[in-house]
């Protein structure tokens, strides 16, 4: 039986990503925190899960750099969880996967939220993986290759 290797070990990038956000319970504070939750119990509310699991995927994200905790901005003596620089990096994948499923997980008379362009007000265009030179690629058009680690 072959061994299985910790993700956090692993050579793809896929898999330390779903290390630190490949849960659904993340990806929910993280796109919740896109909209400016910021506060425990509004986590807890919003998203309906359990304190603990709560508590247990804040505590994962801050650790990852993906969330800091500062003070409440209103002086209370409450904290807030707020995107770092690393955490908004993520809107892209959020954006990626929200397409995804209006794309396919709904019906066309189906009650659903879009995102729009707060400039525009115009729906926002689907994300592209693009080369270089700008011409749009698709998996047949990419290969991955492994790049040795400093030392080897």
């Amino acid at each position: 039986m072959a061994e299985i290797s910790s993700p956090k070990s692993s050579e793809c990038p896929v898999a330390r990503t779903l290390e630190v956000i490949g849960d659904r319970w993340s990806l929910m504070i993280i796109r919740d925190a896109f909209d400016d939750i910021r506060r425990f119990s509004e986590f807890q509310k919003n998203l309906g899960v359990a304190k603990n699991i709560l508590a247990s995927r804040l505590k994962t994200l801050v650790e990852a750099e993906v969330l800091d905790v500062r003070p409440a901005s209103d002086g209370s003596a409450y904290n807030e969880y707020v995107l770092t620089e690393k955490g908004r990096e993520i809107f892209p994948v959020v954006v990626s996967m929200r397409q995804w499923g209006e794309r396919f997980l709904f019906k066309p008379e189906e009650a659903r939220s879009v995102l729009l362009d707060k400039e525009s007000g115009q729906s926002v265009m689907p994300i592209e993986v693009r080369s270089s030179s700008g011409r749009k690629l698709g998996p047949s058009d990419c290969h991955r290759v492994r790049l040795a680690a400093i030392g080897e």
